[in-house]
């Protein structure tokens, strides 16, 4: 979305029309834009705030304080390693080591082939299975360090 097409701005406009009568529409327009692209970048934060008369500010600082909001386009495969209390002293974080080392990427960042996104979570709300991880809303238990590269495997493969 880099330069946006007329059909686009159509779209981000009419998904900021839907919510004209809502007392705080934001966290819905902003949300069907997620669900709609996948990506929330400034340029569409801009037609955002002319629809709606909410400040481009406010507009980057809900999309920038939710981790469901993004300011870039995700992998097909978004991974999500908890790094709650529970997973951490589990071993979450060698976990997220390892994805990190098998994909090449950092924290927050996408492989270049746009197939995976590797994400810290603060908590998958799983603290029994911990160190729990989330590949695009299927959890994954008790994942060991020595799982992380037959899990990448099967998506690559898929």
């Amino acid at each position: 979305m880099a330069h946006l097409s007329e059909t686009a701005v159509a779209k981000i406009r009419e998904i900021c029309d839907r919510y004209v009568d809502e007392p705080t529409p934001l966290m819905m327009i902003l949300s069907d834009i997620q669900n709609e692209y996948g990506y929330i970048p400034l340029e569409v934060q801009e037609i955002v705030s002319e629809k709606t008369g909410i400040s481009v500010a406010e507009i980057y600082g809900v999309v920038t304080f939710y981790s469901y909001f993004s300011l870039k386009p995700k992998g097909k495969y978004v991974i999500g390693c908890c790094l709650g209390t529970a997973c951490y002293v589990k071993g979450g974080g060698q976990v997220f080591d390892k994805f990190a080392e098998v994909l090449g990427i950092k924290g927050g960042e996408t492989t270049a082939d746009g197939l995976f996104t590797l994400d810290a979570l603060r908590c998958l709300g799983a603290c029994g299975i911990a160190p729990a991880v989330s590949i695009n809303g299927k959890v994954y238990p008790k994942v060991k360090v020595s799982d992380v590269p037959d899990i990448v495997a099967s998506y690559r493969n898929a």
